[in-house]
């Protein structure tokens, strides 16, 4: 499938079964509620995807699954988080047999690369495999910064294509489109700046609350994209209580919580991680329940 490289691409949940199993039908009944609700493209297993706590059969046994539920509707970009360049190369072409249509391409996890180092990885990876590749900027999590100087190096790649840009600073749009141009699509990547990102340049949308409320994702993005500006900055007001929790460290928990409350899924995670408990829990749920007492009405399209 040839990438259509805008819109809203939700960073999908891995559903857990009770016995802390994969889920691989429920995780295939949310993604297709998603792809009917109109979305643009899945991100499988990002971090919203739990990636890292699960071992590389269980990784491909997901993937599998989304891409046979999808059936070719949409495409689906793979999460790539590895400790390492052997470990990532050896996921994306597992990743392309499986029938992924793209990656989102992370840094080492742990260790912290210099940027000679950080270049070598993500040309290692997107040597190993002919899918178009989305690079995955996150400084606050990963303590990686993808900087101008990476970026010029890998410029001539042709399949480094898009550039997930979650720097909490929105200059950083604007930056990059004035360093680079077209040359690289960028997508917003944190929730609470996703409008911002828009507004300065970005295509689409990497989001995580989308799992819980698709419909207001779906209309945020195309009310903006045909110049409905009091439609997108409705919807994005309403919205933003619910978007801070993308950058929260517990945003996994929230977001599959978000999931169960709008009954789209389970709010059950894999060690370390475990549910949001006492007041966390409590507040989420009042955040979630007051947003869905108060979304805004939809033109007749969306809804």
């Amino acid at each position: 499938m040839t990438i259509s490289w805008k819109g809203v691409f939700p960073a999908v949940t891995t559903q857990v079964a009770a016995d802390r199993s994969i889920d691989l039908a429920a995780t295939q009944r949310t993604v297709d509620n998603l792809v009917r609700d109109g979305i643009d493209g899945v991100i499988a297993l990002g971090t919203v995807g739990e990636n890292n706590s699960l071992e590389f059969d269980e990784k491909l046994s997901v993937l599998k699954a989304i891409v046979e539920v999808v059936a070719g509707r949409i495409p689906v970009l793979t999460g790539v988080s590895e400790y390492d360049t052997r470990r990532a190369a050896r996921y994306a072409q597992a990743a392309e047999r499986t029938g992924a249509d793209g990656l989102m391409l992370l840094p080492p996890m742990v260790y912290v690369p210099k940027a000679h180092e950080l270049t070598a990885h993500f040309l290692g990876v997107a040597e190993s495999t002919s899918l178009p590749i989305m690079l995955y900027n996150n400084p606050p999590a990963y303590r990686t910064s993808i900087g101008n100087d990476v970026l010029t190096a890998l410029a001539e790649i042709a399949n480094i294509v898009a550039l997930k840009e979650s720097a909490p600073d929105t200059r950083r749009f604007t930056d990059l489109r004035n360093s680079f141009g077209d040359r690289y699509t960028l997508f917003a990547g944190l929730d609470d700046v996703a409008l911002e990102g828009m507004y300065l340049g970005a295509a689409g949308w990497v989001s995580g609350l989308t799992n819980a409320f698709p419909a207001e994702s779906v209309e945020l993005i195309a009310a903006f994209r045909r110049g409905d500006h009091e439609t997108a900055l409705t919807i994005y007001r309403w919205f933003m209580p619910l978007l801070h929790l993308d950058a929260e460290h517990d945003l996994v928990q929230s977001i599959k919580l978000a999931e169960q409350v709008m009954g789209r899924g389970s709010e059950r995670v894999l060690p370390p991680r475990m549910p949001l408990i006492g007041e966390r829990r409590a507040e989420v749920i009042a955040m979630v329940e007051k947003a869905a007492a108060t979304r805004p009405t939809l033109p007749r399209h969306a809804s």
